[in-house]
């Protein structure tokens, strides 16, 4: 027979013992250990799909170990020169050392591409020189001379002149620097001087500041031209019967239904030369057909590609916000009184305010990063500087340098989010 334990209360009935309790701080973090866990799998997935990859990318901008760990006899023997005239005679034996065995290796093409970003025509230079030190050693070992390092500094600078003057060895002395703040400067527009300091580039060679330029004067017009255009849309789903309004929002929401590629290619057709725009001012008399208008492979392709891509993530924000203003304020503001300009300005814009907040920003932002777009449509006056940054990853292969612009830009975001934090507040930012 079970025997089952009871306790007597202080009426001397029984009851039965009860398990102890849990302690409090069980109990408070229980909850918030669950929702760790249910997090944990997105938090996972962003920081492998995200978060290491822009931090690996970032790295490679100021960490560049490929010459230092190719050159390791030639860094060490360029440590002590102060880069005037040409180094001492262990440099010269020891780069030509590390040139033969690279070019034996068949892996100097890496460190000489790397040597050319510092310097251009490097690259020439160093496998130039390399491919005849290696017949000038075979034949000096048959002959058995002493290679020393004045037997290598008369030969270099008999194949290759340039090996004389101090130029090259400051190539070879910057691209080796493990840690360097090159690339910045590079997408800065600077370069090395002959004292071995930085300067401004020559004016034909700026293009990295003009086109961070550029990129944020075109996200400002776009985000602006989606601004006027899509509030009054905005307004008008808002304040529409429901059946027209479902319609109305069908057609703004259409647009992600569609390809962003065909999106693009489709205003080649219609505002190409030939196109369907200019087909049309021709026919109603407003251009002559040899007037025609260049509306692609322009700035102009660009704006109105972009607006068009970009409307949509303006006016649902603003719909949102819109539509919880009752109607009754603008007829209260019309009764006192205001003109319906007043009553829009002084009543109903200040509400909508967290709308266009966070409409602008997020348009503002997807904007700065387009590439796909502006390379499409833009031609040479329409790239954008996400278009270098692409070119350096697949084309060049200068991720250094792509990684440089890459943090400026996300500096500059980061930048203008604070700015627009202390002016505005973050905290107004409304979704509805």
């Amino acid at each position: 027979m079970r025997v089952r334990d009871r306790a007597v209360t202080s009426q001397g009935s029984p009851s039965v013992s009860q398990p102890p309790a849990r302690p409090l701080w069980r109990r408070a973090l229980g909850p918030r250990l669950r929702a760790a866990g249910l997090a944990l799998p997105l938090v996972a997935f962003v920081s492998v799909t995200f978060l290491g990859p822009m931090l690996s990318l970032l790295t490679k901008s100021f960490y560049d170990p490929e010459v230092a760990d190719a050159l390791p006899e030639t860094m060490a023997a360029l440590r002590d020169w102060d880069g005037q005239g040409t180094p001492p005679d262990e440099a010269f034996a020891a780069v030509a050392r590390e040139f033969v065995a690279a070019r034996t290796e068949r892996n100097l093409g890496r460190t000489a591409n790397r040597v050319n970003r510092v310097a251009s025509g490097m690259r020439s230079t160093i496998m130039g020189s390399s491919r005849e030190m290696v017949d000038a050693a075979a034949a000096a070992e048959a002959a058995g001379e002493a290679m020393d390092g004045a037997f290598w500094r008369e030969t270099m600078i008999a194949i290759d002149s340039r090996w004389g003057d101090p130029e090259p060895w400051r190539a070879l002395e910057a691209a080796g620097q493990r840690f360097t703040a090159r690339h910045y400067l590079k997408a800065l527009d600077f370069e090395r001087g002959p004292d071995g300091g930085y300067q401004r580039a020559p004016e034909v060679w700026r293009i990295y500041v003009p086109l961070f330029w550029r990129t944020f004067l075109v996200s400002l017009g776009v985000t602006l031209l989606c601004l006027v255009i899509g509030y009054p849309v905005a307004h008008m789903i808002a304040n529409a019967p429901p059946k027209r309004a479902n319609v109305l929002l069908l057609l703004v929401l259409l647009p992600f239904w569609t390809s962003l590629l065909v999106r693009t290619t489709s205003w080649i057709v219609l505002l190409q030369n030939q196109g369907i725009v200019n087909d049309f001012l021709v026919a109603i008399g407003l251009i002559g057909d040899d007037g025609r208008i260049a509306m692609i492979y322009n700035m102009t392709g660009t704006f109105v590609a972009m607006t068009h891509v970009l409307l949509p993530f303006l006016v649902l924000p603003l719909y949102s916000v819109m539509r919880a203003i009752p109607p009754a304020y603008m007829n209260a503001a019309v009764s006192l009184g205001a003109t319906p300009f007043q009553a829009l300005r002084r009543v109903y814009w200040p509400q909508t305010l967290p709308g266009v907040g966070a409409g602008c920003l997020l348009t503002f932002i997807l904007a700065i990063g387009y590439y796909i777009t502006p390379a499409l449509v833009g031609g040479q006056s329409g790239q954008l500087i996400s278009n270098m940054i692409a070119y350096h990853v697949q084309t060049s292969l200068n991720w250094g340098l792509a990684a440089a612009l890459a943090a400026l830009l996300l500096g500059g975001v980061t930048l203008l989010y604070v700015v627009y934090d202390r002016l505005v507040g973050i905290d107004r930012i409304g979704l509805g």
